[in-house]
């Protein structure tokens, strides 16, 4: 099985291995949205920039995800502001409300090749617990001013092409893109106002030296005043604890060939991107080719073959039966990185360092928007104040070790109260 991803996404970004010894104003650890974001924002800014990536630009979720742009922050606004305060919150709900739309400005003003689509986002209710998330969400987000409205079973059957929803709420503000291709042009971006990116360049050690910091890669080093790690989901041990202070949850992914035009009239015939209220999240949306692309919960491992995707098929057949018979030859499997508050996490835990880690699933507009604010951050010595909470230093998880362990009971219980409640 394949990433669709890696085979459709059009931009190229020339990049090589870190080889000797560079020196810069930052160094960023992580060739995601955050960091290139933050790459882009402080290249603009004047600063000398290096970006150390240890696959490919957008390995990690980064390329992997369901191409969701969905606004807002993983927890409903009032909740947001009832945690952290009317003042950070109303600045952390504002920023998540723009980030979706900052992100298609960004695609428009850079000309990204990334099949961006601003045809709203679903939220979908399949059980009353749904719906009730749905109507806090719809009451919260019109009170605000968002062009978030209520749909009622008839109404988001039609937008659909199923009728296994109890109601839904549309979100103008959202859209879909291919997010490798999006990654790929930020990266192109951020080449262009003169910051240097390495890929297959793994971080091995940091160390301090004369003031700042210097990176050791198997072949080459990297030296600089300011460090930004956001390895997200995909962290190891370069930065002390910074690994066992998320869960990185897989996600998969699986997807059609380009269906006929009559089934592509039929599924999602509104164009937009859903995901459903649910304890696994699945999410779905067609690609400009026509293809289905389908996402959730599965295994909490490594994919071992085409049988770890079989139940995202099964669960397409159920939403829209006339699909028997059509082939899957697309499958591919990530790690989101969640966090036990489920808000993204910006931490300083010494002079010149910052790390940003925990999108809980909503990656391609916060990320955006966190990377550009770490940079802003950066350019300003400390100074600019963000629409995030900054801590100072990184909690573990409790029972990380386990958390494997504790993901596989979660989704063998959920299933088995689904399986009782007929769903």
């Amino acid at each position: 099985m394949k990433n669709l991803y890696e085979a459709t996404a059009r931009p190229v970004v020339e990049t090589s291995r870190l080889a000797g010894v560079v020196s810069a104003d930052v160094a960023i650890i992580g060739g995601g949205y955050t960091g290139l974001s933050a790459a882009l924002r402080l290249a603009e800014g004047g600063a000398n920039v290096v970006l150390l990536e240890a696959a490919d630009i957008g390995h990690g979720c980064s390329g992997r995800n369901g191409g969701q742009v969905n606004p807002g922050l993983k927890e409903l606004p009032d909740d947001v502001e009832k945690h952290w305060g009317s003042s950070l919150g109303a600045r952390m709900n504002r920023m998540a409300s723009d980030a979706a739309g900052e992100v298609f400005d960004l695609i428009g003003t850079l000309g990204i090749d990334c099949e961006p689509r601003r045809t709203g986002s679903i939220r979908a209710a399949v059980d009353a617990a749904g719906l009730r998330q749905v109507n806090a969400h719809v009451h919260q987000n019109s009170a605000a001013g968002h062009p978030v409205r209520y749909l009622d079973a008839q109404e988001i059957a039609r937008l659909t092409g199923t009728n296994v929803y109890l109601g839904g709420a549309m979100d103008g503000r959202g859209g879909h893109i291919n997010p490798l291709a999006y990654a790929r042009g930020l990266a192109l971006a951020a080449q262009g106002k003169g910051a240097a990116l390495f890929t297959q360049s793994r971080v091995e050690s940091i160390s301090r030296q004369n003031g700042g910091f210097r990176l050791k890669t198997q072949i080459g080093q990297a030296q600089a005043t300011q460090l930004i790690v956001c390895t997200n989901g995909y962290a190891d041990g370069v930065w002390p604890g910074l690994q066992k202070a998320m869960v990185p949850v897989y996600t998969y992914l699986t997807a059609t060939e380009p269906l006929p035009q009559a089934m592509r009239d039929a599924i999602m015939p509104c164009g937009s991107a859903l995901f459903e209220t649910a304890w696994d999240v699945v999410y779905y949306r067609l690609d400009d080719a026509g293809r289905l692309i389908i996402g959730g919960r599965g295994p909490q491992r490594d994919a071992r073959g085409n049988g770890d995707y079989q139940h995202l098929r099964k669960y397409a057949l159920k939403l829209w039966p006339f699909l028997q018979g059509i082939k899957f030859p697309w499958g591919w499997y990530g790690q989101v990185s969640v966090t036990p508050d489920h808000y993204p996490h910006l931490v300083e835990p010494e002079p010149g360092v910052r790390l940003m880690y925990g999108y809980n699933g909503r990656g391609i507009a916060v990320a955006t928007a966190a990377g550009k604010m770490l940079a802003d951050r950066v350019l300003s010595g400390g100074q600019t104040e963000i629409a995030l909470p900054v801590r100072t230093a990184l909690h573990p998880v409790p029972f990380h070790r386990f958390w494997r362990a504790g993901a596989h009971a979660t989704i063998v219980w959920n299933l088995l109260k689904d399986t009782f409640a007929g769903r």
